[in-house]
């Protein structure tokens, strides 16, 4: 029998929890993670991978997994009024090599005069997930509504049906948004720019600074908000400061952070560059860096190592916030807006405000 101890957190009092038994989970997410034929198919999965699983293992894993994500959301959305009172459009760039990276631009319908922009890098570990799936749209429609005009960009992936282009393809393509976004800020009516991003999407966003810093371009960035950041790429074993990978073990994310690793970066070869993985980032490299913001949420196995990053940059000089979404699990305040629609509009008010607070200085 599993030792318990009750003034411990998580897995760490009580190693017989699941996400839906622990009492720090909001109340109105229990029923999600206890019925839904979408979410039992996908947990039902985490043992079909480790880390001695090949890569050809990992990628037609992470197929199924992207498969079975829609009707998860579906569950996510259901019964959500559109949002109306924004313009969208898409835009096709070419990058240095020839390849089509499409954008989506999402506006208020009736803006006046410059915006606050937001290039959003979309979550799905860098390997799988769209910028046309439900929860970015819907993010990026909330966010242009608060006031701002959001680039979403479609990066290839690491595997899934956008792959399999592994590290640094979908960096490059988001470094290369950026950069169209600045140029053509005019045109957009733009008037500084934010790189935002969940999960994979807050890695991308983070190297997307420490890329335009190495390049020497990093004036084109006012800040950087990162969600729940997938950082590390050490999950198995799990490093002893990452604490939450322990208390928080298979809290939605389980095999799929190895086999996410294992399609980003096929042989290991990136495992500390902070291009790939910017946990790995030393102080010296986030000098002078702009603002971050970095948010992640209690119940989640990533916790800590987003924790860790924002005491780095706070570390380095660079003006850095950092908070801690309590009750929710991995992206529960980016993508559950059915269950809990204030704690959603929140991380959205949130980052309007520090998008606009930036705008102001």
């Amino acid at each position: 029998m599993a030792k318990m101890n009750p003034l411990l957190p998580g897995k760490l009092g009580n190693p017989e929890l699941s996400l839906s038994s622990d009492p720090r989970l909001d109340p109105r997410l229990v029923t999600l993670f206890n019925q839904g034929e979408a979410m039992d198919e996908m947990l039902e999965e985490s043992d079909t991978v480790n880390a001695g699983s090949s890569y050809e293992e990992a990628v037609a894993y992470i197929g199924l997994l992207e498969e079975n994500m829609h009707p998860f959301y579906e569950a996510l959305f259901a019964d959500i009024k559109p949002v109306t009172n924004v313009t969208r459009r898409t835009k096709t760039i070419i990058d240095a090599d020839d390849h089509e990276i499409t954008l989506y631009i999402h506006e208020p319908s009736n803006r006046n005069g410059p915006l606050p922009g937001i290039v959003h890098t979309h979550g799905g570990g860098m390997v799988m997930c769209t910028a046309a799936d439900t929860p970015y749209v819907r993010w990026r429609d909330e966010l242009a509504a608060s006031g701002l005009c959001v680039v979403g960009v479609e990066f290839r992936n690491g595997a899934g049906k956008l792959g399999n282009h592994p590290f640094p393809a979908g960096l490059n393509d988001c470094a290369r948004a950026v950069q169209w976004t600045s140029f053509n800020r005019e045109e957009l009516g733009i008037s500084n720019i934010i790189v935002s991003g969940e999960s994979g999407g807050g890695n991308l966003c983070l190297a997307v600074a420490l890329k335009a810093k190495q390049e020497d371009w990093l004036e084109e960035i006012s800040g950087i908000y990162a969600c729940c950041p997938y950082i590390s790429g050490t999950y198995d074993p799990a490093p002893a400061e990452l604490t939450s990978l322990v208390e928080n073990k298979d809290y939605l994310i389980d095999a799929s952070a190895q086999a996410m690793v294992k399609a980003y970066d096929p042989t290991g070869e990136h495992a500390k560059n902070p291009l790939a993985w910017p946990y790995h980032a030393t102080v010296r490299d986030l000098e002078g860096l702009p603002p971050h913001t970095i948010s992640v949420n209690e119940l989640d196995p990533l916790r800590d190592e987003g924790l860790i990053y924002a005491r780095k940059l706070a570390q380095a000089g660079v003006q850095t916030i950092s908070r801690t979404v309590n009750s929710t699990p991995h992206g529960g305040d980016t993508h559950m807006l059915s269950f809990i629609p204030e704690i959603y509009y929140a991380t959205i008010r949130d980052i309007s405000g520090f998008a606009k607070s930036i705008d102001s200085n």
